[in-house]
């Protein structure tokens, strides 16, 4: 259905790769939404979101309400004379007036396989509950948040050592693909939706800064998940020697020690390892205060002292 008059919601860059994807595929996009500009940057500079940066490149027409409540947002949107809004990432609530403005509703580009991580950071979540598989949930938008009804799934497996920027990837090839084959025949789609089962669902909240922070007394697979649903977002970190060490890359060791959780029981060239409330972590690569993210090999060049046996990290949660 490439005839139809499609309006696109979304910030971010999973989002933009959505609208290109359509645009790719010969859809009538006639305007775009995304959040306005925020200041970013040590400049702290306006930037664009990546969705705006796409549309101007392809000469779209761009609105950046900083709310969707207003009366004249809803009549600005009926202005536009849409079949269908398509929403990935947008940001903001999408109220009952706009929800009924095109003709064929909303569909929105869900980063989980529904009902199982509803809100915000279905990626993260998924990866800190230890799921193995999630995937992408093509929904009819209603009222509720990620409670609408589904017309197409695209499961995507998580493995041992996905971390949030991989699986964010494929998923928004995932996403792409259902996108594109859920439009090409909508109305069957659209006939054929399955209704959530609320009692399987899953709210997933942002991380907050406070579930960055490293407790080494949890087990070595759960620390080991923490630092994969943190990278490129929210970093999972320790404390050593009263400053923030930055976590980027760890496994599971295959050794057991006997020792307190926090406490550095192997020093090697290409790691160290600390012991966990069960197990043990072994960790190549870190941050440094001010520093770029490096291998524990590079920084051992120079500091061989920094990550020694017996060095322990802090328990106690900087404020």
């Amino acid at each position: 259905m490439k005839n139809l008059r499609i309006c696109f919601a979304g910030t971010p860059a999973f989002a933009a790769a959505h609208l290109l994807a359509l645009l790719k595929a010969g859809h009538h996009v006639v305007a775009v939404y995304t959040q306005p500009d925020r200041p970013a940057g040590r400049g702290k500079k306006l930037q664009a979101s990546p969705v705006k940066k796409i549309a101007l490149e392809n000469m779209l027409p761009v609105f950046q309400p900083s709310s969707l409540r207003p009366l004249q947002e809803t009549e600005s949107l009926a202005s536009l004379n849409c079949d269908l809004m398509v929403v990935v990432a947008y940001g903001l609530l999408l109220p009952k007036a706009i929800l009924d403005v095109p003709r064929l509703g909303c569909l929105n580009v869900h980063a989980s396989l529904l009902p199982r991580w509803r809100g915000a950071a279905p990626i993260e979540r998924a990866l800190l509950a230890g799921d193995k598989v999630s995937g992408v949930t093509i929904m009819q938008m209603d009222e509720g948040l990620d409670t609408g009804a589904m017309l197409n799934k695209e499961s995507v497996k998580i493995s041992a050592t996905d971390n949030r920027l991989n699986l964010e990837e494929r998923l928004q090839i995932a996403g792409q693909a259902a996108l594109i084959r859920t439009l090409g025949d909508l109305e069957k789609y659209q006939s054929e939706a399955t209704v959530q089962n609320d009692e399987d669902s899953n709210y997933a909240a942002k991380l907050e800064k406070s579930e960055a922070f490293i407790d080494w007394r949890l087990s070595a697979s759960e620390i080991d998940r923490q630092i994969r649903a943190g990278i490129g977002r929210n970093p999972a970190y320790t404390v050593l020697n009263d400053q923030r060490l930055r976590i980027l890359k760890g496994t599971v060791s295959v050794e057991s020690y006997n020792a307190k959780p926090g406490q550095i029981v192997e020093s090697e060239k290409s790691h160290f390892t600390v012991s966990c409330g069960s197990g043990a972590l072994d960790i190549q690569r870190v941050q440094l205060p001010g520093k770029s993210p490096a291998t524990v090999k590079d920084i051992s060049n120079s500091r061989p002292e920094l990550f020694s046996r017996d060095v322990a990290f802090d328990h106690r949660q900087p404020k």
